[in-house]
């Protein structure tokens, strides 16, 4: 992969500044920008021939969605756009996706989530050289971003540790349903092996996910997930309850895809 250009556009200057420093601790990058507000973002992004934009949905001078849909419009080199918000529900994300963004990552988040997902799209508008293994690549990819934006709009942080955990079960059962009746024999265990960790913190870890879920989580979708109304005070599922229900939505979902493909 060659070196990569980047945009970052938020409201924030500080805040820009410091992801900018973050990001560029990571070699690949040729260069990183920085500008606050849309309207010198449109123009940084017109002047530059910039592969990936960073840019938040809301700023004082104008809206991220109408900033994307112009830039995409009026740019020849077409950027990777990946929007960022700390107010992030399904609307958000399907506007995200309807103005041209390649993927929407909910405020805060770790700089190296941001540089794996720069990583990836960058690589991703390069031609492959083998398109059935690029194409088996970006599926996977798929359903980690489906199941990333899942468990972000039910109200999961991404900075807490339970939120990486809760994602690798929930992807692990979604390629593998009959991991939920061995959760604590083989499920565990092998998140705690690639997390260099044991089976009981991420037991706990992911507990500690989903009751924060269900304190500060979107009540709306929570009901459509599990199908009653929610009580936050009881009532609160197990560990393999949420990750078995949110990995078979996952897997209607990508069911409902695959017939519209064919």
């Amino acid at each position: 992969m060659g070196k990569t250009t980047v945009l970052i556009i938020d409201d924030n200057r500080e805040y820009g500044e410091r992801l900018r420093k973050e990001l560029a601790v990571y070699s690949e990058f040729e260069e990183i920008l920085n500008v606050t507000g849309s309207r010198a973002g449109r123009e940084m992004a017109t002047r530059y021939n910039v592969d990936v934009i960073i840019c938040e949905t809301v700023m004082r001078d104008g809206d991220g969605f109408t900033l994307v849909e112009d830039i995409l419009h009026n740019t020849v080199n077409k950027p990777v756009i990946i929007m960022v918000s700390a107010f992030a529900n399904e609307v958000m994300i399907a506007r995200a996706a309807a103005c041209g963004a390649s993927f929407f990552l909910s405020k805060p988040f770790e700089a190296s989530a941001l540089y794996q997902h720069i990583k990836f799209f960058a690589r991703m508008r390069e031609k492959p050289i083998n398109l059935m293994a690029n194409e088996q690549q970006e599926n996977e990819y798929d359903v980690e971003i489906m199941v990333s934006n899942m468990i972000k709009t039910i109200g999961v942080p991404a900075h807490i540790k339970g939120y990486q955990f809760l994602r690798d079960a929930i992807m692990w059962v979604v390629e593998d349903m009959e991991l939920i009746n061995a959760v604590t024999k083989e499920l565990y265990p092998g998140i705690a092996k690639k997390n260099k960790t044991t089976s009981s913190r991420v037991e706990r870890a992911i507990r500690h996910a989903i009751e924060v879920s269900w304190q500060r989580g979107d009540v709306e979708t929570l009901n459509k997930l599990f199908g009653h109304t929610v009580k936050f005070t009881k009532d609160k599922p197990t560990n393999s309850e949420f990750i078995a229900m949110i990995a078979d939505r996952i897997r209607l979902q990508l069911k409902h895809q695959n017939r519209k493909a064919s």
